[in-house]
């Protein structure tokens, strides 16, 4: 995937966030994903950033593949983002993986009745 297209699609989600009201303010675990073909070139991927990720979660998907979740404690900056998509990408793609974009879970405030 380009870099141009990735930070194109980064730069809709982040103003669809602001739109929304996301707290860019605090930190929050910030998911970046990625499939693998096998187990092990998941784990490797997964084990280079150990120290560096509030969570790993490795698993298998229905056909086959294997499923890399990687959160990372973060501001939710396009900087921020890119540089660590890029350090993702350098540690996928050599493994026969491939990225599958990134996310954030997000409260919603309920309208008061």
């Amino acid at each position: 995937m380009s870099t141009a297209y990735q930070e194109d699609i980064s730069s809709n989600v982040l103003r669809r966030m602001k739109e929304g009201g996301f707290d860019f303010a605090r930190i929050h675990p910030i998911e970046f994903y990625a499939v693998f073909p096998d187990e092990d070139r998941a784990r490797t991927a997964a084990g280079k950033f150990r120290g560096e990720s509030l969570n790993a979660q490795i698993s298998e998907r229905d056909d086959g593949a294997w499923h890399l979740e990687l959160s990372k404690l973060m501001y939710a900056t396009h900087g921020g983002i890119g540089e660590f998509e890029q350090d993702f990408e350098a540690v996928v793609e050599p493994l026969g993986g491939e990225i599958e974009g990134w996310g954030v879970k997000h409260e919603m405030s309920r309208p008061e009745a």
